[in-house]
């Protein structure tokens, strides 16, 4: 498509007149994201959907981002996704528009007739390896046009063909990859776990991609303990390797020896893990915010952001309180720059949860711990262990007493 056709679209995106597209945006602003160096990351299908998903929850950015998602669609050959684009951008598609629809979609009917004529060829000759490679053929087909569940029944099909574990593990990786991209998750762990049963055949850089995969499976069910493992497995040698799913800087998980290169490319993230393990809670929480905004428009994370912020702001309380007897509030609250009534709420909740053992003096602002009485507590075992003791010894001399006088066999002798 030649310029032409782009500059009689550009203008419609500066006027934003296209109705529903700003609900559920964060206030992003133009310095905090850097579109076309988060854009860069990536490759393929997810790059653009990626830049139609910050289009649609960043007002500051969503000229620029439809722009770059309109330019990388004309790429390729994906014309569900083209029209989705355009439809966004709003004023139809226009006559060179439709035309590079009409000649995409001629070559792809052409392309198709070939793949079914070669594939029925293979089935003739009942050859596995042709089979297989012609159902791949087809998914790969289906998956540049946009078609995913075609494509994912077609890279399934080559399932039945595979001879090699090498086969199998490409199948899942194909699975995975359209899995992702159709959301449904419940596949990408399935064809995760049956890729890792052949662990024999895996390379390294296979055995990250899996654990990346299995990572997001578990980040979507909200099992972020089990998603923090498997991303916490992931070694440098993914590298960029993945980028048609995410980028190594997406990998965030930190506390390991493996990631400090990774962390390099993230400081904020750096500075305030930091914080965290040195007790500067405010700082982290600060730092926390300034990343907020931008992963909001993360299109795998945004969804738990508040989750784990209220996680990692409830560990930090927790933490806070774990060494002291006693807590004044005001200190608390200026460790946290918070208002002692807001403050007061949230160690409330975590105390009613029994996530703080303790108990709030509301009038003088303290937090005093309840500590377990440890000599009572002492008393009590030693005493159920005397218990348990007396009981065992009675058994056991009942025993002795039956067996000096014959009981049983007395019993057996009855006539």
């Amino acid at each position: 498509m030649d310029n032409d056709d782009d500059t009689s679209i550009i203008p419609m995106l500066d006027d934003d007149t296209t109705p529903n597209h700003k609900h559920d945006r964060p206030h992003t602003s133009p310095d905090q994201f850097d579109i076309e160096a988060c854009a860069s990351l990536y490759t393929g299908r997810t790059k653009i959907v990626r830049l139609m998903f910050i289009a649609d929850r960043c007002e500051a950015t969503r000229a620029e981002a439809l722009r770059m998602a309109y330019e990388e669609i004309i790429k390729g050959e994906d014309t569900v996704l083209y029209r989705e684009i355009v439809g966004k951008i709003g004023g139809g598609e226009g006559r060179e528009g439709r035309e590079w629809v009409e000649e995409v979609e001629r070559k792809a009917e052409v392309r198709k007739e070939k793949l079914e004529i070669e594939l029925n060829a293979y089935r003739t000759n009942l050859i596995k390896e042709s089979i297989r490679m012609g159902y791949n053929d087809f998914g790969e087909f289906y998956y540049a046009h946009g078609l995913l569940g075609d494509a994912f029944k077609s890279f399934i099909r080559a399932r039945d063909y595979c001879t090699t574990a090498k086969h199998i593990i490409h199948m899942c990786l194909n699975a995975i990859l359209v899995s992702i991209e159709m959301g449904q998750f419940t596949h990408v762990a399935n064809y995760v776990a049956k890729a890792e049963t052949t662990s024999e055949a895996l390379e390294p850089v296979t055995a990250a991609k899996l654990k990346c995969a299995a990572g997001l499976a578990n980040l979507e069910t909200k099992k972020y303990r089990l998603a923090a493992r498997k991303f916490l497995d992931v070694g440098p040698e993914l590298g960029n390797n993945y980028s048609e799913v995410i980028a190594p800087q997406d990998n965030k998980v930190i506390d390991n020896v493996n990631f400090r290169n990774f962390l390099e490319l993230v400081p904020e993230m750096r500075e305030l893990v930091n914080d965290f393990y040195s007790s500067r809670y405010a700082s982290c929480l600060d730092y926390l915010e300034k990343l907020k905004a931008n992963l909001l428009l993360d299109i795998h994370l945004h969804d738990h952001v508040e989750t784990l912020y209220n996680d990692i702001r409830h560990k930090a309380l927790i933490q806070y309180t774990l060494p002291f007897v006693s807590v004044e509030l005001h200190m608390m609250a200026n460790a946290f720059k918070t208002d002692v009534a807001g403050l007061e709420k949230e160690l409330e909740a975590l105390i009613t949860n029994d996530q703080i053992q303790a108990w709030i003096d509301s009038h003088n602002k303290i937090l005093y711990a309840r500590h377990a009485d440890q000599r009572n507590t002492t008393f009590q075992r030693v005493l159920q262990t005397g218990g348990e003791f007396d009981r065992d010894v009675r058994a056991m001399l009942l025993r002795a007493n039956i067996l000096k006088h014959e009981y049983n066999h007395r019993q057996l002798r009855k006539p």
